[in-house]
């Protein structure tokens, strides 16, 4: 007996050996159960995912001498000519190579006469979206009232190409792709009924490529049998698919992690050897930091028999939220710009290059303390004393006037400046401008005091909106826009976040949020947000201001003389979203 392919030969013959279309076989089969028999089906989905499969199993319901029923006995000439596909009642027409009305005439017209074996005649239509217009024109009729002992099942992978006219004659059944999970168990029953070794990794690699087709997975599972000579190997399957071994893309976040620039070009360049696909690489690499970011979001999601699950726990708790989200948005963008780069490599060691970069400005500047510039800049301050007198030793004494000039302008009561102060310092020499050079430090203190904008407690007067224009936020300034100040004290502020804009709570923005404020005010103020309050928060307020000023402007327009001139005699119309406000941007 010649071999026959898993696809075919492990083709479900029932409802209950069908796999992930739940929600199709609890309808049908109530329906049949229940003798409620509708005269058109409409199976949609990819291919693949079994609505020939479904169209056969119902043809074999409707047909079995036990009577219709949802679990065919599989045993009766009737169904087990089905299986075979020489049951004279099921017609099988593909719409792809019958496109002309010519043939969906004849069909019709056979359509007339009474089942010979049969309860019913059963016409399975595949790809039925390929006939033409006048097919489905001939068609309609008979569809809608078809003769009593005739059952239409259409497929078709595209159904937007129907006309609406026969989608609302039928009973459409949307058939979802696979779950990988799915495929994997599937794989898992028959290479165990197969005896045939394999590993587990190898089956999810082909779960993988085969995006939602159980077809196309047991396709590639005949094909890696062949492959590995009757083992289903990871290394091998991975080698038959061109996949990337996970270890390289490990490597690299590794280095990236570590910010080890020799490593991770070194890494690039053994991809490079290797002959690795850069695109696919790219895209392997996205795949694996969503998985990250799921794993540090819900660290349940990762199968617990996933043999990566250690690793990928691992990087996550070694990345930050932020730099897992910068990194999948480089690894995308540089597989879009792949094309463009003078060659792959290239533009592959330029994505990871632009990663490095990104992660050593971050680690630049969580490094450096927040108040190093400052003490820098107090540290210039008093050395600028010393090269003073050193100027005043050297030049000697000028004349007393100009001394009494100098001395006036700085015990001046206005501000004082210290660059200029310490220039008329350095150029001219009296015995009296030593002292001068010693009050000047107080005069720079006197400037550099807190501004009333630091406010601190009472000196908050509570204008939250005008603290958030103040606050240097970056990203955390979308949730400081969508709070409202519900109260405060000199330690804490307590704001709250509408019900639509709760998805702002992130850790990351409060934190940034929190840090602004406490930078602004010079001490720790305690943050206390929740979900709630009346909804007037500066974004509110800056919506309502420019539905004000919009309105305004409306108005003006409609009451403009010129306007008016032109509606009474030419006919025109205002387009109100076609006003822009001139002091708007």
């Amino acid at each position: 007996m010649s071999y026959q392919v898993l696809a075919r030969k492990w083709r479900p013959k029932s409802f209950d050996t069908l796999i992930g279309q739940e929600h199709v076989v609890r309808a049908l089969t109530n329906a049949l159960e229940q003798q409620r028999l509708h005269h058109a089906y409409l199976l949609t989905g990819t291919r693949g995912v079994g609505k020939t499969t479904i169209a056969r199993i119902l043809a074999k319901s409707l047909n079995c001498e036990t009577g219709i029923t949802a679990h065919p006995c599989g045993v009766c000439p009737a169904c087990i000519e089905i299986d075979k596909g020489r049951f004279i009642d099921l017609i099988e027409v593909d719409a792809a190579s019958n496109t002309q009305v010519d043939n969906m005439r004849e069909l019709l017209e056979n359509a007339q006469y009474a089942p010979t074996a049969g309860r019913f005649k059963v016409y399975i239509i595949d790809e039925v979206h390929m006939l033409s217009r006048n097919s489905f024109n001939a068609m309609l009729k008979t569809l809608e009232e078809p003769p009593a002992h005739v059952k239409f099942i259409l497929a078709t992978t595209d159904p937007q190409k129907m006309p609406v006219t026969v989608l609302s004659r039928c009973l459409q059944f949307n058939l979802r792709q696979m779950a990988s999970t799915s495929i994997v168990e599937h794989a898992q029953s028959i290479l165990t009924t197969e005896n045939i070794p394999f590993e587990l990794p190898a089956l999810q690699l082909i779960a993988k490529a085969a995006a939602g087709s159980m077809r196309d997975a047991l396709s590639l599972l005949d094909q890696a049998i062949a492959y590995g000579s009757q083992t289903v190997q990871e290394k091998e399957v991975r080698t038959m698919l061109g996949a990337i071994d996970q270890s390289y893309l490990f490597d690299l976040l590794n280095a990236l992690i570590a910010n080890d620039g020799e490593a991770l070009m070194a890494q690039a360049q053994r991809m490079s050897e290797r002959s690795i696909a850069f695109e696919g690489a790219l895209n392997d690499l996205a795949t694996l930091l969503q998985q990250i970011a799921m794993a540090q979001v819900v660290p349940d999601s990762l199968a617990l028999d996933a043999p990566e699950r250690p690793t990928l726990l691992e990087l996550a708790s070694k990345m930050s939220a932020e730099k897992v989200q910068l990194y999948y948005q480089i690894a995308l963008l540089g597989r879009r710009d792949l094309g463009l780069a003078p060659d792959e490599f290239a533009g592959f060691t330029m994505a990871l290059l632009r990663m490095l970069a990104f992660s050593q400005t971050e680690q630049i500047a969580t490094s450096t303390p927040s108040g190093s510039t400052p003490l820098t800049s107090n540290k210039a301050e008093s050395v600028r004393p010393a090269s003073a007198s050193a100027a005043l030793r050297n030049e000697g004494l000028k004349s007393a006037a100009l001394t009494h000039t100098v001395s006036n302008e700085a015990i001046a009561p206005a501000p004082v400046l210290v660059e200029p102060a310490q220039t008329i310092v350095e150029e001219v020499a009296s015995p009296t401008l030593p002292v001068v050079a010693d009050t000047l430090p107080e005069a720079a203190a006197i400037e550099a005091a807190p501004t009333v904008e630091s406010f601190s407690g009472p000196q908050f007067n509570g204008n939250w909106r005008q603290l958030v224009d103040n606050l240097k936020l970056g990203l955390a300034k979308t949730l400081a826009t969508h709070c409202e100040l519900e109260n405060y004290d000199e330690n804490s502020f307590h704001l709250t976040v509408p019900e639509s804009q709760k998805h702002l709570l992130e850790a990351s923005y409060q934190d940034k949020l929190s840090g602004a404020i406490n930078d602004y005010f010079g001490r720790k103020i305690k943050l206390n947000l929740k979900v709630g309050g009346t909804g007037n928060t500066p974004a509110q307020q800056i919506f309502e201001e420019k539905a004000a000023i919009q309105s305004e402007a409306v108005a003006a327009i409609q009451q403009d003389d010129f306007v008016q001139a032109l509606i009474k005699d030419f006919g025109a119309q205002i387009v109100p979203s076609s006003i822009k406000p001139i002091n708007q941007n």
